[in-house]
């Protein structure tokens, strides 16, 4: 049985590889890919061949092949249906697998997607994951004032879900203007970086820029946190903690989704919170504004370096896969 499989071929080169699937063992399955999501910041840095090689083992995806910043496969938004095995035929499921049309992988590698989700949405739950783990991380009070910086879709998820926790509107902040329809079909305020409430009690930085970062800086009030939620690969970032931010006493605390929050470790796994993520997305399908992008999969050697290099207007993107893919020699 054979599968195509993207690969970033070299950094900046993507293709589409066949591969031979191994037979099918014992409570494993086999999955037929419906869609796929392409990552805007760790998979744009992957392709760009960014990964500092000291992170290399940290940040291995679980069905990687390859090397980083050589040839690699890499990806971990996939959304399928089962073909064969575990008695799961015909069930959507979603894996932290690479874009591959179809695979074989451990019963244990899937979730399963609640019964009359559209599979389309799976797309977003690994970013609606990095979401709920940050808003875990600033353990925001009712009573405190919040603002996200970077309306890409982990921004604007972590605002959409910060209003479940705070009685204050949430502000998310963006240097484009038309991230506005995205703030107003979720429920929050918007506003340009130099039009941004200041005196906030957290903020949580989601640009990947270090002039979000240093912005997020200046809104904070006196003893606020700042929650950095962008990976840089191998960038130096300049961040002032001279002038007030000691005498402030501010204080900056990265939020990673490879880790639950130590307050949170007694009592969720990384299955109680994907429990969670499917169970925002089956309820709230209004999410789906996010996903602005699609294609098919085999325009995706040609569309990656866009991606991957600008098209700053895209959010999510979703990758489509025929219903019928060739799976045999």
């Amino acid at each position: 049985m054979k599968a195509r499989a993207f690969w970033v071929a070299e950094p900046g080169r993507g293709e589409l590889r066949t591969e031979s699937l191994p037979e099918l063992g014992v409570d494993q399955v086999l999955v037929r890919t419906l869609f796929s999501g392409v990552s805007r910041g760790t998979e744009a840095l992957v392709f760009r061949g960014e990964v500092p090689e000291s992170q290399h083992e940290r940040m291995r995806c679980p069905h990687q092949a390859g090397r980083f910043n050589e040839a690699v496969k890499y990806g971990y938004i996939s959304v399928g249906t089962v073909e064969q095995g575990c008695g799961l035929e015909n069930r959507n499921v979603f894996c932290l697998h690479p874009h591959q049309d179809r695979y074989v992988v451990d019963r244990t590698a899937l979730t399963l997607l609640p019964e009359g989700m559209e599979p389309g949405l799976g797309v977003l739950a690994a970013n609606m994951e990095t979401a709920v783990n940050g808003v875990w991380d600033a353990q925001p009070k009712t009573s405190e004032r919040v603002t996200i910086i970077g309306a890409g879709v982990v921004g604007a998820l972590v605002a959409w879900r910060m209003q479940a926790f705070v009685d204050a509107p949430v502000e998310l902040v963006d240097t484009r203007s038309d991230r506005k329809a995205i703030a107003d079909a979720l429920g929050v305020d918007f506003a340009l970086p130099a039009d941004a409430q200041s005196n906030r009690n957290i903020v949580v930085h989601a640009s990947g820029s270090q002039a979000g970062l240093c912005r997020a800086l200046e809104l904070a009030a006196d003893d606020g946190r700042i929650i950095e939620m962008s990976w840089y690969g191998d960038q130096t970032i300049s961040v002032p903690l001279g002038e007030d931010f000691h005498s402030r006493r501010l204080t900056i605390q990265c939020s990673q989704v490879g880790a639950i929050p130590p307050h949170m470790r007694e009592t969720h796994g990384f299955s109680d919170r994907m429990a969670v993520v499917l169970d925002l997305l089956c309820d709230h399908p209004e999410l789906g504004a996010l996903i602005n992008s699609e294609s098919d999969f085999e325009t995706l050697p040609e569309l990656m370096p866009r991606l991957a290099l600008g098209a700053s207007e895209v959010l999510c993107h979703r990758v489509r896969y025929p219903e019928e893919p060739p799976c045999t020699d």
